[in-house]
């Protein structure tokens, strides 16, 4: 996946998400969990309030005692974070937990009523935070009523702790929960980006021949896609329809003036006039090779899931080829294997394999040979002959439609560059090289029927 992948950033939006959307959720429950654990210690202070409300005595001197002490034993050790302390406002008296040692608890001036808890957060021992409930309580003592302040208090930092212990034991199974979360949405992702894949499998099964247009099982999200790709492939194949059929005509158009011209200076050439009928020739001469290979281009049909043998076409024109004075003379070499075929139009291969044929038995000393090789899902084809070859500086030359660099052989000087429309019609290469046998060696390379 590349940075511009649909995949990827879609995956990345749903890692973001989930991580914000788990740390979010993972600071609630650490404040739901802390509120849960305040709560509880809450309730467990107010029944150390009530046991301690239930045991307020005095002696008989008058002094203020305890009947029964808390029975949690953090009461009893110094400094243990847990606290307690019984004020009486009326006589100053007051009784306190082992754990404040020699400290006391500095209460804020509160008059709570009697049946109502109030809470404080206090500093306490050691410069601890404490949560501290209290509560009001009058007692008789020989007739004379006594105000008690009642407080217990524990440290706060038991309760931090207790949310930082709950935060680390929650933040690996979030974490997994991340994982398994964005697994399932990676899943997710593939499957709702599935038909978007097949979508781009059919284009490359029509680009390859395999199929001519989508079919209509898409998804109702993406048939619009599918639809227009159909629609465009339409339109273009009556666009190049109309393309070839004007060319055709007109060039058909033009061969009847050509040949008229071609009777014109042929009698000026009767009547003596040379050189207006050598310029008028020059002139057809270009034209023509004009017409032929716009004539040449408009017979091209590329049609998508087209097929041609090889081996029979290549039988074919070299039959006629042989037949031809020069054809009789020459040892002809055929190559390829029986049942190999390439995604071409039967009459496209044989219109590139004649040209090429007929080039190199009209060059060739006494031999042609036509082979074939395949790699990497294509063909090569290769036409040579033991004639005297191109120099390499001339070999783009020849390409170029109409240039010929012997202008006493038949012909227009076309072939190759009839070639080279059917090949770039194609998507194939054209290249020029020595011959093993000593002469040029043409190698077309051209895509492979599916399936090789």
């Amino acid at each position: 996946m590349t940075r511009r992948s649909l995949r990827l950033r879609l995956v990345v939006l749903a890692a973001l998400s989930l991580t914000v959307a788990l740390v979010v959720a993972g600071f609630g429950l650490v404040v739901l969990f802390q509120r849960h654990v305040e709560r509880r210690i809450d309730a467990e202070l107010d029944n150390d309030l009530l046991q301690l409300a239930g045991a307020i005595g005095f002696d008989t001197a008058g002094g203020l005692t305890l009947a029964q002490r808390p029975a949690d034993p953090r009461f009893d050790q110094p400094l243990s974070g847990l606290y307690w302390q019984i004020l009486d406002e009326t006589s100053g008296q007051d009784l306190r937990s082992r754990s404040l040692w020699d400290t006391a608890l500095s209460l804020p001036v509160d008059t709570p009523d009697p049946t109502a808890v109030h809470r404080h957060v206090l500093r306490g021992p050691a410069n601890a935070t404490l949560i501290v409930r209290e509560r009001r309580l009058a007692a008789l003592q020989n007739g004379t009523s006594h105000m008690m302040r009642i407080a217990v208090g524990i440290d706060q930092a038991d309760v931090n702790q207790a949310s930082r212990d709950f935060a680390s034991d929650i933040a690996p199974s979030l974490a997994l929960l991340g994982l398994a979360l964005l697994a399932a949405a990676w899943v997710q992702i593939r499957i709702g980006l599935h038909p978007l894949e097949a979508v781009r499998r059919g284009v490359e099964a029509i680009h390859a021949g395999r199929q001519s247009r989508l079919p209509a099982t898409y998804p109702d999200e993406v048939l619009p896609l599918a639809n227009e790709i159909n629609d465009l492939l339409d339109a273009q194949d009556r666009a190049i329809a109309r393309s070839r059929s004007s060319a055709a005509d007109l060039a058909h158009g033009l061969r009847t003036p050509l040949t008229v011209l071609s009777a014109d200076a042929r009698r000026l050439r009767e009547q003596g006039h040379s050189d207006i009928a050598d310029e008028i020739e020059a002139l057809v001469e270009t034209m023509r090779r004009h017409v032929e290979r716009a004539i040449a281009k408009a017979r091209l049909h590329p049609h998508r899931g087209a097929t041609a043998s090889v081996r029979s076409v290549v039988d074919r024109i070299v039959a006629i080829v042989r037949r031809t004075p020069r054809g009789t003379n020459l040892a002809w070499e055929n190559e390829i294997a029986d049942g190999l075929k390439v995604a071409l139009d039967a009459d496209d291969l044989a219109e590139l394999l004649g040209n090429l044929i007929e080039n190199a038995a009209k060059w060739a000393r006494t031999r042609v040979r036509v082979s074939a090789s395949t790699t990497d899902g294509h063909l090569e084809l290769n036409v040579e002959d033991d004639g005297p070859g191109i120099p390499a500086a001339q070999r783009a030359a020849v390409l170029r439609r109409g240039v010929r660099l012997d202008s006493g052989r038949v012909g227009h000087g076309l072939g190759l560059a009839i070639v080279g429309d059917i090949v770039e019609t194609y998507r194939g290469a054209l290249s020029l090289d020595d011959g093993s046998m000593g002469g040029l060696r043409v190698t077309v390379t051209l895509p492979l029927r599916n399936g090789g």
